[in-house]
C-alpha cells in the first residue's frame, strides 16, 4: 500500500500531512497559499514535500473555495425561478435584521432580484396540483434567460419538498434551451420544508456549482500534468469525504470543509487521549473557528448562516468564525478604541514581518515582536532566511505613537484584544450554554492556535489544554482520516399518531438506498457502511425541533416515546398530552475508509524535558524563557512554563504559572500549576 497525504488550503496557507503507512507521520510542512489560483497551492505543496504520484494512493483535501466566495460574492451569476408570488422571498427571509438597535443595514443577497422569475404554478404542502405549470410560459422565460449571461439557473418552487415533478419539468425546458446551463433544482439540493432556507440552499448551491465545477476540472488537470492520476476525496461541511468528480453538484456541501476537518481530528485525537468533552480552538491566518464536542460527538446543525439572510440548510460540523487570525490587522476604530480584525493581510501581502510589502500590524508581528516565535526559523516561508522585526517593529510602533504607547506595550494591548475575542467567543458557545468549561479539554490548533491558546484556558477558565503532535496542520490530518459520508432528509410533516411504521420505514429505506449507491459511484476503498436514522420533532404547533434517534422499524408509540425522553433530557420536563408531530426524516449513510488508523501509544519513561536554549520573550515584561524542540521530547517529559514549544508547523506558548507534559500519543497536556 501506497500512502496518502492530506491538504488543506487555507486563506494564508496551504498545510500537508503526508503519512506512508496511514498511521505514522512521514512528514507534514506549510506552503504560502495562491489566492489566484487555490489548485496551485495544493501542487506547491506536493512538490515542496517532494511526494512522488507513485507514493500515494489517496488525496484528501479541505478548501475554503466556496467560503472564500460567498464571503467575497465572487460566484457566478445565476437566475432564479420560483413560484408566482414569492419572487423576493431572499430579501423577506425571516424579518430578522442585521443589527439589534435601528434600522441600518444592507442585505446581498446571492441573486440579484433583476435575475429572478416567476412562473405560474401551484402545489400544495402534499404536493397535489393546484394549479398546473404552464410550460409554455417557462418556456418564454427560457428565451428571456438566454439573453442574459447567467450561468446556472436555481428553480425553487412552493412545496417542490412534497412533489418535485414541476421542478424537474421546469429543468428539463431549460435545458432543452441551452445544455450549458447548470440547473439546479431546491429539491434535489434539500427536500424539507422550509421555503426560505430551501430556496436560500439552493441558491447557495447555484451561486456556487459553476466555480467548484471549474475547480474541481483545473485541479484534476493540474495533477494529471504532474503525473498524479491517484483518486482525490474532498472533505465536506459534515465530516465526510466526496470524490472530486462530483464536486460541482455538491458545491455547497463544502462551504467548511476546512474547518470540519479539524474539529473531526480534533476530536477524534482527544477522545484517543481519555478526553469525550472538548473545545476545539482552530486560529489560523485569517479566522478563529471555535466548536464545543461533548460526549466525543462533533456537533452538527442543520442550519448555518453564511452571511445575513444566507441561511444553508445542509448538515454541517457546528463551527463558529470570528475575524481573528494570525494576519489579523490591529486598527484604531472612528472612536480610537484599538480593534483587532475582521480584516486580514492574508497570504499577499501578508504581515509586515513576512517581508512581502505589507505595513500594517497583525497579529503575527505581534507575536514576532515579543520574541514568542522564533524570529531565525520561518514556518511556510521559504523566500525568508529570518522574520522582519525590524519592518513588524515600525508597523507596530506607527499604530502606537497614536495610542501614546512603546512598541512592547502596544503589542500586548493588541494580544490582549485578539485573546479576549476568542475567549469571548468560547464563552459564548460554553458558558452561556449552560456548560462549564472546567469539564472540557481545550485542543488548540491551527498555525496560530497554540501560540493563543494558553491565553485563552486561563481568560475562560479551562483546566487543561491539549497540543496535538502536528497541530499546524490538523484539518489536512482531518482530511486524512475521514470517511465518506452523504446525509438524506425528506420532510414528512404528519402527527405522529397519523403515520404508521411501514411509511416511516419506507422513507428510511429509500435514503439508505440512495446514500449507499452514492458511495458506490466514489469507487473508495471501504471497510464498511455505518447507516443512523434520524427524526426531526416537535409537540404540536412548536416551531423549533429537536433531532432524535430513531430505527426503521418504530412505529408511533416508539417515536413518541424517544421524542419524551429526548425532550426531558434537552429541557428538564416534558409536556403531557400535547400531539407530537414528525416533521423531517433523516439518513446519514457512512462509507468507512480502509487503511485509516490513528498513531499508536508510545511507552511512557517520566522525565524532565530539557531545552533546547534559552531566549527572552515578552510575558508582561522581559522573561528569561526555555526554548524546547519538541521533536527531542518523548512521551513523560515535563516542562513548566514560561516555555516556548518550537516544530516545524507552529510554536507553543506555555505561559508563567502553567505546567505540561508528553503523554502516551505524543500530546503535549497543558495545565495550570
Amino acid at each position: 500500500m501506497a500512502g496518502i497525504v492530506g491538504i488543506d488550503v487555507g486563506g494564508t496557507f496551504t498545510d500537508l500531512y503526508y503519512s506512508v503507512d496511514g498511521v505514522s507521520v512521514d512528514r507534514v510542512l506549510k506552503v504560502p497559499s495562491t489566492p489566484d489560483d487555490p489548485s496551485r497551492g495544493l501542487v506547491d505543496a506536493l512538490a515542496a514535500a517532494g511526494i512522488a504520484p507513485d507514493s500515494i494512493d489517496l488525496i484528501l483535501h479541505g478548501t475554503t473555495i466556496a467560503t472564500n466566495a460567498v464571503i467575497e460574492r465572487k460566484g457566478a451569476r445565476c437566475a432564479l425561478v420560483t413560484t408566482k408570488g414569492f419572487r423576493d422571498i431572499l430579501e423577506l427571509g425571516r424579518r430578522d435584521r442585521q443589527r439589534m438597535y435601528g434600522l441600518t443595514g444592507v442585505q446581498d443577497p446571492l441573486i440579484t432580484r433583476a435575475d429572478r422569475f416567476e412562473v405560474d404554478e401551484r402545489l400544495d404542502h402534499q404536493g397535489r396540483v393546484v394549479r398546473a405549470l404552464d410550460e409554455d410560459e417557462v418556456r418564454a422565460l427560457a428565451e428571456v434567460l438566454a439573453g442574459l449571461d447567467v450561468e446556472a439557473v436555481v428553480v425553487a418552487l412552493l412545496h417542490a419538498y412534497a412533489n418535485p415533478d414541476h421542478e424537474e419539468r421546469v429543468r428539463d425546458i431549460l435545458l432543452a434551451r441551452n445544455p450549458a446551463w447548470q440547473v439546479v433544482t431546491s429539491a434535489s439540493v434539500v427536500r424539507e420544508y422550509y421555503e426560505f432556507e430551501r430556496t436560500s440552499t439552493a441558491a447557495v448551491q447555484g451561486y456556487l456549482q459553476p466555480l467548484v465545477a471549474r475547480y474541481a476540472d483545473n485541479l484534476s488537470r493540474k495533477l494529471a500534468d504532474r503525473g498524479f492520476r491517484t483518486q482525490t476525496l474532498v472533505m465536506q461541511s459534515n465530516g465526510g469525504l466526496v470524490p472530486l468528480g462530483q464536486l460541482g453538484s455538491r458545491a455547497a456541501n463544502i462551504v467548511r470543509s476546512g474547518p470540519a476537518a479539524g474539529v473531526m481530528a480534533a476530536a477524534r485525537l482527544a477522545a484517543q487521549a481519555g478526553f469525550d468533552n472538548v473545545i476545539t480552538g482552530d486560529m489560523g491566518g485569517t479566522s478563529y473557528d471555535v466548536a464545543v464536542v461533548v460526549g466525543g460527538n462533533p456537533p452538527v446543525a442543520e442550519t448555518t448562516e453564511l452571511d445575513f439572510r444566507v441561511p444553508l440548510r445542509l448538515p454541517m460540523i457546528d463551527v463558529h468564525t470570528i475575524g481573528a487570525g494570525g494576519g489579523s490587522i490591529a486598527h484604531l476604530d472612528r472612536g480610537g478604541i484599538l480593534q483587532v480584525g475582521p480584516e486580514s493581510a492574508g497570504a499577499v501581502p501578508g504581515p509586515a514581518c513576512f517581508g512581502r510589502g505589507g505595513t500594517q500590524p497583525t497579529v503575527t508581528d505581534v507575536n514576532a515582536v515579543l520574541a514568542r516565535i522564533n524570529a531565525e526559523h520561518p514556518i511556510g516561508l521559504k523566500h525568508l532566511d529570518r522574520l522582519d522585526i525590524p519592518a513588524a517593529r515600525r508597523a507596530i510602533g506607527d499604530l502606537g505613537e497614536r495610542l501614546g504607547l512603546g512598541v512592547e506595550e502596544t503589542a500586548e494591548a493588541i494580544l490582549a484584544i485578539v485573546n479576549q475575542r476568542m475567549a469571548g467567543r468560547t464563552r459564548l458557545l460554553s458558558v452561556e450554554r449552560g456548560l462549564d468549561p472546567r469539564d472540557f479539554v481545550l485542543v488548540a490548533f491551527g498555525g496560530a492556535g497554540p501560540l493563543h491558546g494558553a491565553a485563552i484556558m486561563r481568560e475562560v477558565g479551562i483546566r487543561t489544554m491539549l497540543i496535538p503532535p502536528h497541530p499546524g496542520v490538523l484539518c489536512a490530518l482531518g482530511c486524512a482520516i475521514a470517511d465518506l459520508r452523504h446525509d438524506l432528509s425528506r420532510t414528512i410533516e404528519r402527527r405522529a399518531a397519523d403515520l404508521d411504521a411501514d411509511t416511516v420505514a419506507s422513507v428510511l429505506a429509500e435514503q439508505r438506498q440512495e446514500g449507499e449507491a452514492r458511495l458506490r459511484q466514489s469507487e473508495a476503498r471501504l471497510s464498511g457502511i455505518e447507516v443512523s436514522h434520524h427524526a426531526e420533532m416537535s409537540y404540536a404547533g412548536q416551531i423549533h425541533t429537536l433531532r432524535v434517534p430513531i430505527e426503521p422499524g418504530w412505529g408511533a408509540k416508539r417515536l413518541v416515546a424517544a421524542f419524551h425522553d429526548a425532550y426531558r433530557t434537552e429541557n428538564g420536563n416534558t409536556l403531557g398530552d400535547i400531539p407530537v408531530s414528525i416533521v423531517s426524516l433523516k439518513t446519514a449513510v457512512l462509507g468507512r475508509r480502509a487503511g485509516t488508523r490513528m498513531e499508536v501509544t508510545r511507552e511512557v519513561a517520566p522525565s524532565p524535558a530539557r531545552p533546547s536554549g534559552r531566549r527572552p520573550v515578552y510575558f508582561g515584561g522581559w522573561t528569561d524563557t526555555a526554548i524546547y524542540d519538541r521533536a527531542t521530547l518523548s512521551p513523560g517529559a515535563t516542562f513548566a512554563g514560561p516555555a516556548i514549544l518550537e516544530q516545524a508547523d507552529t510554536t507553543t506558548v506555555i505561559e508563567p504559572g502553567m505546567r505540561a507534559r508528553v503523554d502516551s500519543f505524543g500530546n503535549v497536556l497543558v495545565e495550570m500549576a
